[in-house]
This record gives structure tokens, C-alpha cells and sequence, in this order.
């Protein structure tokens, strides 16, 4: 039996967590096969500048972080499902990548 695995990546957490739930509600309705989602490290991109632009006066500095949070869902191949994934609302923000496995 082949699989769909289907890769999320985003920034914002809650909109990452609204396409899985979308993707679960759609497995639930057309009885589907479903592993996942399954939650995958941070990764944690820093950036560290100093306030003052031309390096006179105290030394202070800004901390910037941005997070990417990715997903992996394997659901089973049914083609009404799987037409379904490909028509879920993706917020912008939200990258997925389907990959069909056998």
C-alpha cells in the first residue's frame, strides 16, 4: 500500500496547527489511514545587531529570533482524499510538500 507524506513548514505555529487539523478532519471523513502529525525540532534562527548605527556611545544590542516549526503527516493514498488535501485553504506563511511513497 503506497502512502502520501506531507511536509508543513512555517513560521506562526497556529496557522501551521490549523492546516493539521484541516488535513485530520479530511482523513476522519473519508476514513483514511492517518500517522502524524508528527512534530519535528525548532529550528532557530538568531540575529544579533547593535542599536547604535555608527558605533559610538554605549555598546547595546538587539536580539532578533525567528522560529520554524515543520510537521510530517503520512496518510494513506485515496484519491478522494488526497484531492480534498490539495484543496485545503493554506494561510500564507504555510509551505507544504506532498510526496507519494509506495
Amino acid at each position: 500500500m503506497s502512502i502520501a507524506r506531507i511536509k508543513l513548514i512555517s513560521a506562526d505555529i497556529d496557522k501551521l496547527n490549523e492546516v493539521c487539523n484541516s488535513i485530520k478532519d479530511i482523513a476522519a471523513k473519508t476514513k483514511t489511514k492517518l500517522k502524524g502529525p508528527i512534530s519535528f525540532p525548532t529550528k532557530k534562527l538568531k540575529l544579533t545587531t547593535r542599536k547604535s548605527p555608527d558605533g559610538e556611545g554605549k555598546a547595546s544590542f538587539d536580539r532578533f529570533e525567528m522560529r520554524i516549526h515543520k510537521r510530517l503527516i503520512d496518510l494513506g493514498v485515496d484519491e478522494r482524499a488526497l484531492r480534498l488535501v490539495m484543496r485545503v485553504h493554506l494561510p500564507k506563511g504555510v509551505n507544504i510538500e506532498i510526496n507519494l511513497l509506495e
